[in-house]
């Protein structure tokens, strides 16, 4: 995987970088470890969750960050 976008399944974006857990979490997207179901894209968990395009750009870039590391 080269780049994360907004197209990404969560399911896949956890498999591929687990420490965007963490920080998925701390945006409020998804509650992976206490059990809540996980499924969509990264960007229709983020719009459920109330977020703008503008947001949801922003995690993407920040998860790309995560990713080359």
């Amino acid at each position: 995987m080269n780049k994360i976008t907004k197209e990404i399944l969560i399911e896949d974006l956890v498999d591929k970088i687990p420490k965007s857990v963490d920080y998925l979490m701390n945006k409020g997207i998804v509650c992976i470890r206490c059990g809540e179901p996980v499924w969509g894209t990264l960007e229709s968990t983020a719009k459920e969750k109330g977020m703008e395009d503008e947001d949801i750009q922003n995690i993407v870039d920040k998860l790309n960050i995560l990713l080359a590391k």
